[in-house]
């Protein structure tokens, strides 16, 4: 029987002193009871605290890469990050942490409207051809709502915002959707506010390719 073999060493946080173990990062820090938790009866930092300690020693993106795993899983605590940030608000990490909130906050209250809007804009300063905005496409007897659609180059963009798309069964519905809209030879891509907001040129290069293939 193999093994398997911890490359990242335990961190292991108390109140008080802690002696040196080999193999072993110790941190001294209060943990009060509801910033704890147990797993198999061994205790462990809440969800929403071993956020904040990451985010003292992360990058932004892995950071964030560590709070989109805990959403997928929909990992919870009855204190969250935000009551964590108000109880330790220079803590080391607090303001990336806060800055990433922040920014999933503003981005969560894009409406639909607003999402087509700033894509107009990105379009208006190209020489890109316009789409047919929310036009309908027949698969298999089923009629489709189309964000953006270029028929003749058989490419629909899909303006992806939470309010929509948000949803299990809006994501169930997307993915059959776009199955039938490949198979039946249109290539569909996603744009989110976020791509369109930090990224619009690379988004209108990637746009331009697709439009001539």
């Amino acid at each position: 029987m193999l093994t398997p073999q911890v490359t990242v060493p335990p961190e292991v946080t108390r109140p008080g002193g802690f002696r040196p173990r080999r193999g072993i990062v110790g941190h001294r820090s209060p943990v009060p009871s509801d910033e704890a938790s147990s797993v198999n009866g061994i205790p462990v930092t809440s969800v929403s605290r071993t956020l904040l300690d990451l985010a003292g020693v992360l990058t932004m993106q892995q950071l964030e890469r560590a709070l989109n795993e805990a959403e997928v899983l929909r990992l919870t605590d009855k204190l969250s990050v935000p009551d964590l940030l108000e109880r330790y608000p220079r803590r080391s990490g607090s303001a990336p942490l806060r800055a990433l909130f922040r920014d999933r906050t503003a981005v969560r209250g894009i409406t639909r409207r607003e999402l087509e809007r700033r894509f107009q804009v990105v379009l208006d300063g190209t020489d890109l051809p316009r789409p047919r905005r929310n036009a309908h496409v027949s698969v298999r007897g089923r009629f489709f709502e189309a964000d953006c659609l270029w028929a003749e180059q058989r490419l629909i963009v899909e303006l992806d915002g939470r309010e929509s798309h948000g949803t299990d069964l809006a994501f169930e519905k997307d993915r059959e959707r776009d199955r039938l809209l490949l198979v039946e030879g249109w290539r569909v891509t996603r744009i989110t506010w976020r791509q369109l907001r930090d990224n619009a040129p690379t988004v209108i290069a990637d746009l331009r390719r697709l439009l001539r293939g």
